[in-house]
């Protein structure tokens, strides 16, 4: 029978590491936070459960997890390991307060679509599903982020966005706007899951995944310089800054995902550095 010990609360620092306990033998990296991504270090024969999931474990001990933009304020992780003895942990989890922004003169057609462009919209959503349920055995999320582009910071994740008037889907990236044509660069290493030039609400559309349920995609592009399959490395130039799809200025709009959950970019980064 397992044997469990005493639920124990906990901080983890910003893109810092920790044990849970000397007994777990385990250390976090990353933000407890609402969109905080989050990966850890487990010895051989360990499992671990994020709220009762079992998540997955490479050969080498790292698992990951993430918390959506609305995540609740605890969480609960248990580790077991090879012998059998198991400790839950409660993770509390940063509460955050998000923007409302109201947008005006984006084309109404693209607010409410037509009849004529639902089917388009339908097949669009389906190649960005697959491509995310891509399941690549890498580990790139471990690796120190970098910002693919430089520039103002004009949308942040998790606001509320009413487009000329009518409220739409929350935010679920981060906005930085450049010049069209400005080079966007891999934050870190890929494969890249989907290449589209030209979607109905994100325009240019590339997908790349780091590992184990972990990906970035970047919208509103340009032009897309990579091809579906094609493994990118960290700075490699990906893609170009546009304004295509629903988007009323040329920026990037970079999103990121953990099975299904939305997760923030910049709670990865660290502070903007000027652009040349």
């Amino acid at each position: 029978m397992n044997k469990c010990v005493a639920v124990v609360q906990f901080a983890l620092a910003m893109m810092g590491a920790i044990s849970l306990s000397s007994q777990a033998d385990v250390a976090l990296h990353g933000q407890l936070s609402q969109g905080g991504l989050v990966w850890g270090e487990l010895p051989e024969g360990s499992s671990v459960k994020l709220d009762g999931k079992s998540l997955k474990i490479a050969d080498n001990g790292i698992f990951v997890f993430g918390f959506d933009r609305d995540a609740k304020p605890v969480s609960y992780l248990e580790v077991c390991r090879a012998e059998a003895v198991c400790e839950k942990q409660a993770l509390n989890i940063t509460q955050r307060q998000y923007d409302i922004q109201r947008i005006t003169g984006v084309p109404q057609e693209t607010v409410t679509p037509p009849a004529s462009v639902l089917e388009r919209i339908r097949k669009e959503t389906a190649l960005v599903v697959r491509a995310r349920q891509q399941d690549f055995a890498r580990q790139d999320f471990t690796q120190t982020f970098k910002w693919p582009v430089l520039g103002p910071i004009t949308g942040v994740f998790g606001s509320q966005r009413v487009y000329n008037g009518s409220p739409g889907r929350p935010h679920y990236g981060l906005d930085i706007a450049a010049p069209t044509g400005s080079t966007v660069s891999a934050p870190i290493d890929g494969v890249v899951t989907l290449a589209h030039p030209d979607m109905f609400y994100s325009g240019g559309t590339l997908i790349i995944d780091h590992g184990m349920g972990v990906s970035s995609t970047f919208i509103h592009l340009s032009k897309v310089l990579v091809e579906v399959g094609q493994h990118v490395k960290q700075g490699d130039a990906i893609a170009e800054v546009g304004a295509t799809g629903r988007a009323t200025g040329p920026h990037l709009d970079w999103r990121m995902n953990w099975a299904g959950q939305r997760l923030d970019p910049a709670l990865l980064m660290g502070p903007m550095p000027a652009a040349k």
